[in-house]
């Protein structure tokens, strides 16, 4: 009896352990998500920092010495085009060019009295050059006095915004002291540094009828309203970090954005027919990018892939893989190089949207 009961609890030993040896088989069997990657056309936003500058950004100086008689405007206020600024007190100047005008006056009689003459053959005509010659100088000399005099009455070059003061009233003044700045905001001059790649593209690739069209983000992260044109490139490298600048025009009709801001460029660029495919479903090693391809054997190698672009949650790849290769999608530290897996395959326009990105 007792035999028979050890017999018993042996065999239900040995079906407990192969039970769970099953089991544990079952549960080695895991299903490894993959799927492919997406063809489609897209576009890819970069981003650059950039520098606003106004298309014209000048210093108002003195031109001649004295005091600062007048101020006729305040910082910040917009101005017209010749509307009066400063003045530097023009008594001097007033008093040289009054001179003269007399002596520029007295030389003209002069000469009329010796052309009389000259015309009735009582002097020579010489004599007639010489008077002439005088008159002529006194013009001149009346013509640089009221330059001169001109310099006292500081007025706008053109339609702008006035910066702070540099000088207040009263001021002694020297020649070539600054007053103030001036900026002309109508338009405005964003510059941002493209490296060497993607300048080749940007020459190879944008329409011979335009330049490029970007958009501005501002420091409050709001798109400004106005799109922007690359009209101009800088002729050299910068030979220490390998960029170019660029240089994007963009309307101000209200005013927005002033002299000095910062901001980030953004260039759409479109991709044809671009092979998208999700970020996790890569690795790095030493700095170049990785991802587990599948045989027909669903046995897992490793291959070496380029970015050509960057998205959230995705890469847009340039070579390395084509549409039709599948890639392990999840799992990647949990598999080796050359190992066997049991695979479920995931169509990749699902696993696109459902990283809730917008690929357009």
């Amino acid at each position: 009896m007792k035999r028979i009961l050890m017999l018993m609890s042996l065999c239900a030993l040995f079906l407990q352990t192969g039970c769970e040896s099953k089991k544990e088989e079952k549960e080695e069997e895991v299903d490894y998500l993959t799927t492919s990657p997406l063809q489609k056309d897209t576009l890819v936003t970069k981003e650059y920092v950039s520098q606003i500058r106004a298309i014209s950004h000048i210093e108002l100086r003195a031109l001649e010495r004295g005091y600062l008689q007048k101020i006729y405007v305040d910082e910040g206020q917009t101005v017209k085009k010749g509307q009066m600024m400063f003045q530097i007190m023009p008594m001097v100047y007033q008093a040289e060019a009054q001179k003269a005008e007399a002596e520029a006056n007295f030389a003209e009689i002069e000469f009329k009295n010796t052309k009389s003459l000259a015309d009735s053959n009582v002097v020579s005509k010489n004599e007639l050059a010489l008077a002439k010659a005088k008159l002529d100088k006194a013009k001149a000399e009346l013509g640089l006095a009221k330059v001169h005099l001109g310099f006292t009455d500081i007025r706008a070059p053109f339609d702008g915004i006035m910066d702070h003061f540099q000088v207040r009233l009263g001021s002694l003044l020297d020649e070539g002291d600054l007053l103030t700045t001036l900026s002309d905001n109508s338009k405005m001059w964003v510059y941002y540094n493209v490296p060497e790649a993607e300048y080749l593209d940007y020459k190879t690739k944008i329409s011979k009828d335009g330049g490029l069209k970007v958009n501005l983000l501002m420091a409050n992260n709001k798109i400004f309203e106005y799109p922007g044109v690359v009209e101009t490139i800088e002729a050299d490298f910068n030979n220490e970090t390998g960029n170019i600048a660029f240089r994007a025009t963009f309307p101000n009709p209200n005013r927005l954005l002033r002299h000095g801001e910062t901001g980030n460029i953004l260039v759409k660029l479109p991709y044809k027919n671009a092979l998208i495919i999700p970020q996790k479903a890569t690795f790095e090693v030493l700095e170049k990018k990785y991802v587990f391809v599948l045989d027909k054997n669903n046995v897992i190698h490793s291959r070496e892939i380029k970015i050509a672009a960057e998205l959230p949650h995705i890469f847009v790849v340039s070579s390395g893989l084509t549409k039709d290769d599948k890639i392990l999608l999840e799992g990647l530290r949990q598999v080796k190089e050359n190992e066997k897996i049991h695979t479920k395959f995931v169509k990749p326009d699902s696993v696109i949207s459902n990283l809730s990105l917008y690929a357009e």
